[in-house]
């Protein structure tokens, strides 16, 4: 199988998840007004597959405004999307108004049922908070993410927590990382957009840092599996960017991905970001062009990933068509 990038366009902070042998596909559009969602049986499928808007903002409200990043979860009763929305556009002390919510459908395929507002995930900050995920490891679900803390400068750090319930978190946010390298700082500090991957003994979170125009990188954060996730102490962060803009090939500000694999199960993939020029006309936030890219992650001897550069034309052997 054969894929060409960009992959989907017009698509920024993509999010792939595959269930019950389909690829489901949701990220945030440039009008920041809806949550959409698309599902195809082959990764080729899904660029041209149907997208359904599953829900769209209210004309006034605390989730009227920029809605952001929303990522596909089963939460074991019904299917969730975790979504940041602002209650306006406004900007107050240097940052938008964003907290976190989640819509549910107990339907058997996301595609129907009934979507509605759930509520509000509660970080237990008051404070600017953004690009939630989650996943499970060793019995337990944990919520990660990136928020703004009133005691740290800068836009936001990564936190992690268990989950109580899909919407609740059982314990105090922990502190995993915050923007300190020079790589991380380059017009906003950020340390945002976390995806996990459990692989070889470890559990990798990779993130993204910087403004979003071509400055924006990728880096990775990883623990032994084996290791209480909860303790900082017990997690590691690459000191370089792991994943960064090449002009050679056209590719400006890669970031924010997620993880799937290949059909048969045997490539991991990564999908993320990127726009093809680097000249950007006004805010870069109102810029449209940030597409979702795709392409296999390799893996070194020591069980650690190889991001390698970013590739135009991906070939997967054994897939199909």
């Amino acid at each position: 199988m054969s894929l060409t990038n960009p992959f989907i366009l017009n698509r920024a902070d993509p999010f792939v998840l595959r269930r019950n042998d389909y690829y489901h596909f949701t990220a945030s559009v440039p009008e920041y007004d809806r949550i959409v969602l698309r599902r195809a049986a082959t990764l080729s499928a899904l660029p041209t597959a149907e997208e359904k808007v599953l829900w769209r903002a209210p004309a006034s409200g605390p989730v009227s405004q920029l809605i952001w990043a929303p990522e596909l979860h089963h939460g074991g009763d019904a299917w969730y999307v975790y979504f940041a929305a602002a209650p306006s556009r406004e900007i107050k002390h240097n940052l938008f108004q964003h907290r976190m919510y989640a819509l549910r459908n107990p339907a058997d395929n996301p595609m129907e049922g009934d979507w509605s507002l759930a509520g509000q995930v509660d970080s237990g900050i008051d404070a600017f908070c953004l690009d939630a995920t989650t996943f499970a490891h060793r019995g337990q679900r944990y919520y990660l993410w990136a928020q703004k803390h009133p005691d740290i400068p800068g836009n936001s750090n990564l936190y992690l927590a268990p989950l109580a319930t899909p919407m609740r978190l059982g314990g105090a946010p922990v502190l995993l990382a915050k923007p300190e390298h020079d790589w991380e700082v380059q017009g906003f500090a950020v340390n945002e957009g976390p995806a996990v991957l459990i692989r070889n003994g470890k559990v990798f979170v990779t993130y993204s840092a910087s403004a979003t125009d071509e400055r924006y990188a990728m880096g990775l954060l990883w623990a032994d599996a084996d290791a209480d996730l909860l303790e900082p102490g017990n997690w590691h962060k690459s000191p370089a960017p792991v994943f960064v803009s090449d002009p050679e090939r056209s590719v400006f500000g890669p970031g924010h991905n997620s993880f799937t694999t290949s059909e048969d199960g045997a490539t991991d993939l990564m999908v993320y970001h990127a726009r093809n020029y680097r000249e950007i006309e006004g805010d870069p936030l109102w810029n449209p062009d940030r597409h979702a890219c795709i392409q296999p992650l390799h893996w070194d001897a020591q069980g650690m990933p190889v991001f390698g550069r970013p590739q135009r034309d991906v070939t997967l052997a054994g897939e199909g068509a």
